[in-house]
């Protein structure tokens, strides 16, 4: 197992990530933003260099074993062994403590189970679509309400988002939404007071997240614009368009279809170790 440290190394590994693009794409994202000041304080891992089998995007440092949220890491693989050896590699991951592991290849989900199972730990495991937009300048030109202007959030609204997020609620998630906030890009539609009325944020792993509109302002194009602005806005910063949608949330496939984000095959797994672990 390896730490990648050397700049160099790690716009090679970019580079290589994004010839295996759209299978690497949470791994790629990553490794942009560690090339690009690093905010998160993320690393990444590897069984070997530079003929790598697998990789492994992970947050750097010691993190609480109820954290979940901060605790995830995005995986990769070339060798389906190799990446099973490399999360039994002893550091590699805190196997004690509740944490994610987001792939979009079937192995993932696979080599979780068998390391679970010879261990004795739970999991519990999502699928989501992965949609991508090929070349955000092609989008529709957004449309804007009179009285509506565009703006962002900022830490003042983590208690809004932390509300509205289905996975939130808790205080890790606020600790985790609020890291969002101060140190990754989003946009919020605001009407005339300064009141949010629609947004979408950026995760660790460059995809899209907690993407909302209040209740009493939908069907309205809100949701339709911020998709808009936020991919264009990611692709003026070099970054991929895509996220992860709920395989149940047909109203969010069908606007993201018809702007044009393409949905890839297959599902991506986020994978929760040890859910008993999770703060409620």
């Amino acid at each position: 197992m390896l730490i990648l440290t050397c700049p160099a190394q790690l716009q090679r590994l970019e580079g290589a990530l994004r010839r295996s693009l759209p299978l690497t794409l949470p791994v790629y994202g990553a490794v942009m933003n560690i090339n690009r000041g690093n905010p998160a304080g993320l690393e990444v891992v590897v069984d070997a260099w530079p003929e790598f089998g697998a990789v492994l995007a992970r947050r750097r440092g010691e993190v609480p074993v109820d954290d979940c949220y901060r605790n995830t890491s995005a995986v990769f693989y070339r060798d389906v062994g190799a990446y099973r050896a490399l999360l039994e590699t002893p550091g590699c991951l805190r196997w004690d403590s509740a944490f994610h592991i987001i792939g979009l290849q079937d192995g993932v989900t696979a080599v979780s189970e068998a390391i679970a199972g010879a261990k004795g730990i739970e999991l519990d495991i999502s699928h989501y679509y992965t949609y991508r937009h090929p070349n955000p300048s092609t989008m529709p030109e957004p449309r804007l309400d009179p009285g509506v202007r565009v703006g962002s959030l900022t830490p003042a609204h983590v208690d809004l988002l932390n509300k509205t997020w289905p996975y939130g609620g808790n205080a890790r998630s606020r600790q985790y939404l609020e890291e969002l906030l101060r140190l990754f890009p989003n946009l919020c539609l605001r009407d005339g007071a300064g009141q949010p009325l629609s947004w979408a944020l950026t995760d660790p792993f460059g995809a899209g997240t907690h993407g909302y509109t209040l209740p009493a302002h939908r069907r309205s194009g809100y949701m339709w614009t911020v998709l808009v602005l936020a991919a264009r806005r990611a692709q003026a910063r070099g970054f991929p368009t895509f996220g992860f949608t709920a395989t149940g949330n047909r109203p969010m496939q069908r606007l993201q279809e018809e702007l044009g984000h393409q949905r890839l095959p297959g599902l991506c797994c986020y994978i929760l170790h040890n859910p008993g672990l999770k703060q409620a």
